[in-house]
Order: C-alpha cells, then sequence, then structure tokens
C-alpha cells in the first residue's frame, strides 16, 4: 500500500476508532486473489470485544462506502484485534503487557524471557524466572536496548482473576 493511501486511510479511520475508545494499531491493504483484503487491527487497554469490531466493522464500512478511499475494485474489510503474540512496539503495548511474559530481542545480541512487573518513561522493570529450582531475579531493561519484544503465549499460567477467587 503506498504511503499516501496509507495516510488518506489512516486520516479517514482514526476519528472512527477513537470514537469506539479503540486504537487503531495497523492498517494493511493486501491481495486476496483478484480482490483486495483492507485488514484494520485495533485494541485498548481492555482489549478489543468481538462486538466492539463488529460495531466499528460497520462504521468503517459506511465510512469507505461515502468515499473514494479504496477505489472502484472490490475489497473485503477485515477488522480485529492484534494476535495474542503480536510485537510490541509502542510504549501503550508494554504497559498493557504487564504481567505477562515477554521475549526481548536486545540490540547488543542475546534474548530474555521474562515478566514485565513495571513500564516507565526509560524502560521495563523485570522479573527474569529462575532456572533449575533458583529463584527469579530483578532485571531492568531500557527501550533503548530493545530491538524487537513480543508477548510470549503461556498456556499453564493461571489468571490474575482466577488467583483471587
Amino acid at each position: 500500500m503506498s504511503t499516501t493511501q496509507s495516510e488518506r486511510l489512516r486520516g479517514l479511520l482514526e476519528p472512527l476508532v477513537s470514537a469506539a475508545d479503540l486504537d487503531l494499531e495497523e492498517i494493511e491493504v493486501s491481495r486476496a486473489g483478484r480482490r483486495r483484503m483492507l485488514r484494520i487491527i485495533v485494541d485498548s487497554d481492555e482489549g478489543a470485544t468481538l462486538d466492539a469490531c463488529a460495531e466499528l466493522s460497520r462504521a468503517i464500512s459506511a465510512k469507505l462506502d461515502e468515499t473514494d478511499a479504496m477505489g472502484e475494485d472490490e475489497y473485503v474489510l477485515e477488522v480485529s484485534s492484534p494476535g495474542a503474540d503480536r510485537p510490541l512496539t509502542e510504549h501503550r503495548h508494554y504497559v498493557r503487557a504487564v504481567g505477562r511474559l515477554v521475549k526481548l530481542q536486545l540490540t547488543e545480541g542475546g534474548d530474555v524471557v521474562a515478566r514485565i512487573l513495571a513500564v516507565d518513561d526509560e524502560g521495563l522493570d523485570l522479573e527474569v524466572p529462575g532456572v533449575k529450582g533458583r529463584k527469579p531475579t530483578a532485571r531492568r531493561v531500557a527501550f533503548a536496548e530493545i530491538a524487537k519484544a513480543r508477548v510470549e503465549i503461556e498456556f499453564s499460567r493461571k489468571d490474575k482473576k482466577e488467583e483471587e477467587a
């Protein structure tokens, strides 16, 4: 997708997404056979529910129908939330991941798998799990040290709500 089309779509759709109390994370236009696919990724601190995505999809569809932002060709519109293992690229992504296990690829090489305990403007406070029965250790990582970050999927971790019950 051209930068101009991306900027135009973002300018057109961001007010609709904001009005739904969601953040516009990504806009992607790709080919799916003869048709084009317009994928809109949205999220919020509480997550994006299926109902919120469906309602937003209707609003976006109506807005796109009244403009020529997608041109005359057919396209498929998909509005969804990011996957559980999406990359962390914005400060708000790290804030939303507090309590979650993440894999950080550091700029100086090496990876760190740790749980985010706290986030501030400069970086992350982490708890690195202990190995072979050792206790977890605390570690501080500045945002400038992070090349890539992604939430790790945990199948056996209890949810905070389950632990409180």
